[in-house]
């Protein structure tokens, strides 16, 4: 599984990106997270507003930050 938290490095992308490590550990999930910072790159996943979630190519979040037990649930159906 590869994740994509993307944003230019504010505090709710790093808040995006501290609840999805823990989901992931809470999971006992293996996965890349990767960090995208890159404008271009972001608008190309159709997002206007970070930061954005994005689980195996498919945007899963965007311009909000969700709760932990939502992250869970949607790397869980992600996973399977």
């Amino acid at each position: 599984m590869i994740i994509k938290v993307l944003g230019p490095g504010c505090a709710n992308c790093h808040a995006l990106e501290r609840i999805t490590r823990e989901a992931l550990d809470a999971l006992g999930l293996d996965a890349t997270v990767e960090k995208v910072t890159d404008y271009p790159t972001i608008v190309g996943y159709g997002i206007m507003s970070t930061p954005g979630l994005v689980v195996d190519e498919k945007v899963l979040v965007s311009g909000r930050v969700p709760a932990a037990a939502e992250v869970r649930e949607l790397l869980a159906a992600a996973n399977r």
